[in-house]
């Protein structure tokens, strides 16, 4: 027998140049090792799994194939499941937003309606105004069209709106788009104040730039006065707003929405007939069967006091825990708050230490457009019972308190 001849690995093939300019996202590498089962882990964007109302979509699936498997399993439209469509105009209709089925198109997820306007309205070298901190798949998702940004601050009430004059006038090009989400932010959890939603879709309005308005959190308010969305305020066809079931039903239906100017969701169907043809027939026919007999409502209900008791649990165990200097927001509903560490220290490094007494959040940094900042953290506290989040506050605190001395 004759020694085997050792394999050569071949070359790597060549990527594209794109690619350079997208990371992997930091939650997600994170939440490998984050989730284990010791970790109390308030890194990922999760909601309650017990909250999943998994006994009526189960029923919703299987009285779709006993009554329409065939067509459940079928090829569909690309611009997705007619009753879903409408039972969603109707929906948002109540909410002050009135569109027809014509500018609705069914994503898989609202992640996906970022990436089909992006594809649709960006060149390369165009240019996207963001908040900082903002969210950090949407940056993914634009970096990757090679794109540049002009960022405005933040504050308790959202988006500097102020600043974006000073901005048009400093960049030299009209941006393209304006990117943001509205309500709870991720990953702040602040909401853009009604005078500026005002003022932002006037000056949208007045220099013509796009607005995408996503709005993944906007139904799990548990204090406070529903705001009306930006697509509501606007009547002249410049704000493409998104949608999800993902925050409110289950991720795992992947189903989502883009709601705005026909000739924009006409080139989003377009694109997203080359993405994927169109998202899965089987979960579209079961969510509007679902939601035809579901008590939605309800659901959001029982949503919004449970994650607005974890947020106050939240909220006490940091004031509780959190040695002098720590600083955090206060959320009026999704799942995320954002925590400023005392001055000099790092999140970055932060991060190691708290894994080590088993407590995890996800470092701030990634989520900047511009200079990465380490100061601060997200924290998510839908997807834990108070107890809990209580004790992860509680290791967490003492964390800082160490790494500070």
């Amino acid at each position: 027998m004759t020694a085997a001849t050792p394999i050569i690995a071949p070359p790597p093939f060549p990527l594209a140049q794109r690619m350079s300019r997208v990371k992997a996202s930091a939650v997600r590498e994170i939440l490998k090792v984050a989730e284990r089962p010791d970790v109390l882990s308030f890194a990922g964007g999760l909601p309650a799994p017990e909250l999943f109302p998994v006994e009526a979509i189960a029923q919703a699936h299987a009285e779709v194939f006993a009554e329409e498997g065939r067509a459940a399993l079928q090829y569909s439209t690309t611009e997705g499941y007619g009753p879903l469509r409408e039972w969603i105009c109707s929906h948002l209709g109540g909410q002050g937003l009135h569109a027809a089925t014509d500018q609705v198109l069914i994503t898989s997820g609202s992640q996906q309606g970022i990436d089909l306007v992006a594809k649709v309205m960006l060149d390369p070298g165009d240019v996207v105004v963001v908040e900082n901190p903002s969210y950090l798949a949407a940056l993914q998702t634009f970096s990757g069209y090679e794109v540049s940004y002009s960022v405005v601050g933040s504050d308790r009430d959202g988006m500097r709106v102020d600043e974006l004059e000073t901005l048009l006038h400093t960049v030299g090009r009209k941006p393209k788009l304006i990117y943001l989400v509205p309500n709870f932010q991720n990953p702040k959890g602040t909401t853009l104040s009604l005078e500026r939603r005002q003022a932002l879709v006037r000056f949208a309005q007045r220099h013509r730039i796009l607005i995408l308005e996503d709005n993944p959190y906007g139904e799990l308010r548990f204090r406070g006065e529903h705001l009306p969305s930006l697509a509501s305020l606007d009547t002249e066809g410049v704000v493409v707003t998104l949608g999800t079931f993902s925050k409110t039903l289950a991720p795992g239906l992947r189903i989502g929405w883009a709601v705005g100017p026909r000739e924009i969701i006409r080139a989003l169907t377009v694109v997203k007939q080359s993405a994927d043809l169109h998202t899965a027939t089987v979960a579209q026919r079961a969510t509007a069967r679902l939601l035809s007999s579901f008590d939605y409502n309800a659901n959001l209900e029982k949503l919004r006091a449970v994650y607005g008791d974890r947020c106050q649990v939240m909220l006490a165990s940091l004031e509780k825990h959190m040695p002098e200097g720590t600083r955090w927001t206060e959320p009026d509903g999704g799942m995320f708050l954002w925590v400023e560490l005392p001055r000099g220290m790092s999140a970055d490094a932060l991060f190691p230490l708290a894994l080590e007494k088993r407590v995890a959040f996800v470092p701030g940094a990634s989520f900047f457009a511009g200079e990465p900042r380490t100061e601060f953290m997200r924290l998510n506290f839908s997807n834990r019972p108070p107890e809990l989040i209580e004790e992860g506050m509680r290791r967490l605190g003492a964390v800082i308190a160490a790494a500070r001395s």
